[in-house]
């Protein structure tokens, strides 16, 4: 019996002895593992010549065809450089930072930590974060991304890493469009959205284009000079087969709604600290006050109350352009392709179990990834506006198409802008391509 107690005594010390070798086994396997991926190896090269042309572009492929670089970001809050790239999601496994130190022909390499967002809805390409500690004693300039801890950076192309400097905030207010594609062409909507925007309290839009017509490239032009809106080609079709969906089972593509969120993350990025808000929503969308004037009143009143939120999501809701008023019915604007907004004031009904989109608008200091609908990471706390406070304002094709115009809610909230907003319509329509009088009624 007392060989059979100590036996067994002696097995359960041995089995604890081998769990807990085990144990701090995988640890230190783990632990060295994310010290590999996070801690720099510097590379000294001589007579090295770094490549300090920043790659032109905003979409640049790597030799591999799986990796899509947009642009770095410095991000001071975690104190790294975050590469925002469209990548694989099966394929990519493995990237590297290649940072060039200057003049002393020296390098970095920084194993990156790939970060894919989680809102990739089943294509097979999707956003990603690309994060590479800052190397010490390098100040970086440019950053190279390579597949291969090993090669020549002369051959890599090199990207200027962003917010590097503290800049000037210069807007209050920036809207992010993404994306404009499909040859758009809604002329009207399109200046009455950029004139809300304004009214609202805009100081700048930003807009990922894809393609649009020559009419609204014209109009496009005529707000860049004005200064309000600012263009950056969004060449996705180059690279990638495009979805119009947002979903891969409904159209299995690589990549959907033109990529999108990769566009809005990096409008975020890009105006982190150039904008005290960011906007983000679509062309036939405008966040639209019922207790406030503006946005910035709206926004000092929501602040105040909720502190710690930094981003604010409000409710969707379709105006459908199928069911109009005459009200408004101007006759200047008849030769203007596209949707009198200011005619489409009933919106319908909340449908009963469907989610009921939103779209945001956030601190972008206080935000680390988003979406279309919701941020991923924030920082700070998330507040659901009340619809008494402000709505999402959406002109477009019914959702609910079958409804009788009995089943509508009015709502003329829009009217409040009317005055203004024909008026700088007007003033725009007179200063570019509709004063010709080949466009004339």
């Amino acid at each position: 019996m007392y060989c059979s107690k100590r036996q067994a005594y002696l097995a359960t010390i041995s089995l604890t002895i081998c769990i807990s070798t085990w144990i701090l086994y995988e640890y230190i396997k783990t632990y060295s593992r994310i010290q590999r991926k996070y801690l720099p190896v510097m590379i000294k090269q001589q007579n090295h010549h770094c490549n300090e042309v920043s790659a032109s572009g905003v979409i640049t492929p790597l030799p591999d065809r799986r990796t899509f670089i947009v642009a770095p970001y410095f991000d001071a809050r975690e104190n790294i450089i975050r590469v925002i790239a469209i990548i694989h999601y099966q394929e990519v496994k493995e990237l590297y930072c290649w940072f060039c130190c200057g003049s002393n022909s020296s390098t970095h390499r920084v194993m990156a930590i790939i970060d894919l967002h989680a809102d990739r809805f089943g294509f097979p390409y999707g956003t990603a974060d690309l994060l590479c500690s800052k190397p010490k004693n390098c100040d970086a300039k440019y950053v190279s991304i390579h597949l291969f801890p090993e090669g020549n950076i002369e051959q890599l192309p090199a990207f200027k890493i962003n917010n590097r400097e503290p800049v000037p905030r210069s807007a209050e207010f920036t809207v992010c469009i993404s994306t404009m594609f499909g040859n758009y062409n809604n002329v009207l909507q399109f200046i009455q959205s950029i004139e809300m925007y304004k009214l609202l309290g805009a100081q700048k839009v930003i807009i990922y284009k894809h393609s649009c017509s020559q009419l609204i490239e014209e109009i496009l032009q005529y707000y860049i000079l004005e200064g309000t809106v600012e263009v950056i080609p969004w060449p996705i079709t180059d690279y990638l087969t495009v979805s119009g969906k947002w979903k891969y089972s409904m159209d299995a593509k690589d990549i959907g709604y033109y990529g999108q969120i990769t566009t809005l993350n990096d409008c975020v990025y890009r105006n982190m600290y150039t904008s005290k808000y960011v906007i983000l929503n679509d062309l036939d969308e405008i966040i639209l006050p019922f207790k406030h004037g503006n946005w910035t009143s709206m926004m000092n009143s929501l602040q105040k109350q909720n502190p710690n939120s930094g981003v604010f999501l409000f409710e969707n809701h379709i105006f459908p352009v199928t069911v109009s008023t005459p009200v408004f019915n101007i006759s200047s604007w008849n030769s203007v392709p596209g949707v009198n907004i200011l005619q489409h004031i009933y919106r319908e009904p909340d449908r009963p179990n469907f989610f009921n989109a939103r779209k945001i608008i956030l601190n972008p200091r206080m935000v680390i990834q988003t979406s279309v609908h919701s941020v991923l990471k924030p920082t700070g706390m998330n507040l659901r506006v009340p619809r008494a406070t402000a709505i999402v304002f959406h002109c477009r094709g019914p959702l609910q198409a079958s409804l009788p115009k009995q089943s509508l809610i009015r709502d003329s909230n829009i009217w409040r802008y009317s005055s203004l907003l024909i008026k700088n319509v007007n003033y725009v329509l007179q200063k570019t391509m509709f004063s010709h009088e080949s466009l004339s009624p």
